[in-house]
This record gives C-alpha cells, sequence and structure tokens, in this order.
C-alpha cells in the first residue's frame, strides 16, 4: 500500500495577513515568503526548517481549499531545540500570554514538555521541546 513520507506545506485561513505574518515571524521566527502559484498570483507563506505554512485570507481563499476554510480553527504543534524558559520569554516579551503550560505531552516521536499560546486568529499554538 502507498504510504506518505512527509509534510511539504500546510494551509492556515487567516483575517489579517500582515498581523499573521507579523506574529510567526516576530514571535515564532519563521521567514515570510512570496511566492508565484502555477496561476501566476502572489501568495504568502511563512518558512521554518524545511516546511512552510501558506496563508489564505479568508476574505477570498484560493482554490482549491478546505471545504470549511475558518479562521481560528487550527491546533499547531512545533518543535524547537530552545529551551521553554527562552520561549516564555519571548512570549512575554511580546505580550502573548502562555494559556498552558509547562505540560508533558506526547509527540509524534516521543515525550516532549510544551506551552500553548494562541495566534492572532485564536489557533491553539503549541511550542514543544523534547524530554
Amino acid at each position: 500500500m502507498p504510504q506518505v513520507s512527509g509534510l511539504d506545506h500546510l494551509v492556515l485561513t487567516v483575517a489579517d495577513l500582515d498581523r499573521t505574518v507579523a506574529f510567526y515571524r516576530d514571535v515564532l521566527g519563521m521567514v515570510p515568503e512570496e511566492f508565484r502559484p502555477a496561476d501566476g498570483s502572489t501568495r504568502r507563506a511563512l518558512k521554518f526548517g524545511v516546511q512552510k505554512i501558506n496563508l489564505h485570507p479568508s476574505a477570498a481563499p484560493f482554490e482549491p481549499k478546505a471545504r470549511v476554510a475558518t479562521p481560528g480553527s487550527a491546533d499547531l504543534c512545533f518543535l524547537s531545540d530552545q529551551p521553554l524558559d527562552a520561549w516564555q520569554a519571548q512570549f512575554d516579551a511580546h505580550g502573548v500570554t502562555v494559556e498552558e503550560g509547562p505540560v508533558r505531552r506526547t509527540g509524534a516521536t516521543g515525550p516532549i514538555m510544551s506551552l500553548y499560546v494562541r495566534d492572532p486568529d485564536g489557533n491553539l499554538i503549541e511550542v514543544s521541546t523534547a524530554i
């Protein structure tokens, strides 16, 4: 049976592209990118590691799209090599409230320690380190 081998990108539907880019760039350290897909339009994305998040504006999401493309419906876990106390300081410096954590969880490859915050659309963002 065929199997998938990795994740290339995911899509977030967002209310405000600039606000979203600023959060993921300034708070999480992602790199904003503009790109042109085959249809010739200009789109925006956020790169980190070898992955990226494509951003679709909720007022005019690109086709094809999720059946119910709604800002704030995602729950994402990002891994970091940095200690969680550094992340706590980063969140504090940007006025981002930690909703939960540090707390032990189980990630895809084993135990992790996590902090939970929300992005500007209310998506749940988990930043985790392996333990």
